[in-house]
């Protein structure tokens, strides 16, 4: 069985074949967040991107757990110098087998600057196939875009977009993804963290629902997802 957690914001657990993994672990500055750093367990901490609502808590996490950091090769080489030494940089396209499975990254619509102004590569999004064949895209921070269609031919099951606009795509780009994503299920992410972001999360499902054959997932922060 595969357990995906909702932490608020862009903030995500993932359990799969007895691995632990945290992706964008933003939790003590989040508002939305369910729990606190201190109280998370991972092995693998999976960054998206270089801003500090996504990098968040990845250093007491990390230090703490021992977990190995993945992202792409300028983040992961900029953990480095902050002293973190258990890192795997990878780059948009490719992929590498981790314990926990087959792990892509996949393009993303964003930025990347992180914390102290340094350059953070690409932003990305993450395509898992899980040891017993699942395929998850946690597409994190993304504007829509064309290729989306390409990464639902691979034949999801779990997918997670944002919908908060503004930063990322909104509610009707957020539906269009689905249509071409077509994963089983999605569950929407980065909304209602700030004002700025606010958005009904049960009236996009209902739309999704009715013009598309995906499932919605509606989850609070904390909330679980088997699959």
């Amino acid at each position: 069985m595969n357990r995906l957690t909702w932490y608020g914001h862009a903030t995500l657990g993932l359990e799969t074949d007895a691995h632990k993994l945290v992706i964008d672990p933003f939790f003590d500055e989040n508002p939305a967040a369910s729990t606190t750093a201190d109280q998370i367990e991972a092995e693998f901490i999976l960054i998206s991107h270089g801003h500090g609502d996504h990098i968040g808590d990845t250093f007491s996490i990390a230090k703490r757990t021992g977990a190995l950091v993945i992202s792409n090769h300028e983040i992961a080489t900029w953990l480095q110098k902050q002293g973190l030494e258990k890192v795997h940089g990878q780059h948009l396209g490719g992929g590498f087998q981790h314990p926990f499975g087959y792990l892509k990254l996949t393009l993303a619509l964003h930025g990347s600057q992180l914390p102290d102004g340094s350059d953070g590569g690409n932003p990305c999004g993450f395509l898992l196939t899980t040891n017993n064949g699942k395929k998850i895209y946690l597409a994190q921070d993304t504007g829509l875009f064309g290729d989306m269609r390409l990464i639902g031919e691979e034949g999801l099951e779990v997918a997670v977009i944002p919908i908060g606009d503004n930063y990322t795509m909104g509610p009707d780009d957020a539906l269009r993804a689905v249509k071409m994503l077509q994963p089983k299920t999605v569950v929407p992410i980065h909304y209602n963290t700030f004002d700025l972001l606010k958005q009904d999360a049960n009236a996009w499902a209902t739309r999704v629902e009715s013009e598309t054959d995906s499932k919605v997932a509606v989850l609070k922060p904390g909330e679980q997802l088997n699959f």
